[in-house]
């Protein structure tokens, strides 16, 4: 038997929206130190990987591994019912996953266990040679721009700043960050790599769920974006690069 609960149910909202743009069901695995979950497309071009440790929650109560496969289509609908001011209650046992939406008053949903089978996939072993931090409304709206005259974007880097590119017989969108005008840029190699817009405005999604993301890359190898979730956890995604003609 597993039940937490969590101060915002705001916050869940935007986080289940964002593991839906990736995956249509996905299986949860609570154990006593947290909540975790990590899966690959439908495509397998992109990961997600999610986790919250228990101390995030107001209240957690897991004994032992439990996994709680689950339709995130239907989980999107249960958790966009919840208000700003509710907190929200998550129950697994006797084969579903019960949500309680609590505010003004309380209110229930209950959803079956989806038998998926199990597949723990191994985190990427990569070495980025970039790695910065910025406003996640900022990316957002450089990969906006991008989107205008294209369907993929040319991503760089050098030790004095970060250009995302995109172009096409549409035209030519360009959004350049000098060193100034973001958080962190750090290069142990100038690098540069072509990535799917729609896949990174899915991933995007999280911009909901967290102000700042960091974005992580080497030349044609996949890409990493993190959002750190207030209060603790992550949502981290990886994107496999686009081959250059």
């Amino acid at each position: 038997m597993v039940r937490a609960l969590f101060h915002d149910a705001k916050l869940w909202r935007y986080i289940i929206q964002a593991l839906s743009t990736m995956i249509d069901e996905g299986v949860f695995v609570f154990t006593p130190e947290g909540v975790r979950l990590r899966a690959m497309d439908p495509s397998r071009i992109a990961m997600v990987d999610f986790e919250m440790p228990s101390v995030s929650f107001e209240e957690y109560s897991c004994d032992e591994e439990v996994k709680a496969g689950v339709n995130f289509d239907v989980l999107k609908k249960v958790v966009k019912r919840a208000s700003s001011k509710d907190k929200i209650e998550l129950e697994v046992g006797e084969g579903k996953l019960k949500v309680k939406l609590k505010g003004k008053t309380s209110r229930s949903f209950s959803i079956p266990l989806l038998d998926l089978g199990y597949e723990e996939l191994p985190s990427p072993k990569v070495s980025f040679n970039v790695q910065a931090r910025m406003l996640s409304d900022a990316l957002e709206d450089a990969l906006k721009d991008a989107e205008l005259v294209s369907d993929h974007v040319l991503i760089q880097a050098n030790e004095d700043e970060l250009t995302i590119q995109a172009s096409s017989d549409k035209g030519e969108a360009s959004a350049t960050f000098s060193k100034d005008n973001l958080l962190e840029l750090h290069v142990k190699e100038p690098s540069r790599a072509r990535y799917s817009l729609s896949y990174l405005t899915d991933m995007m999604k999280a911009a909901d769920a967290a102000d700042i993301v960091e974005l992580q890359f080497s030349t044609n190898i996949p890409l990493s974006l993190t959002f750190d979730l207030p209060g603790g956890g992550k949502i981290q995604y990886w994107l496999a690069p686009r081959v250059e003609e």
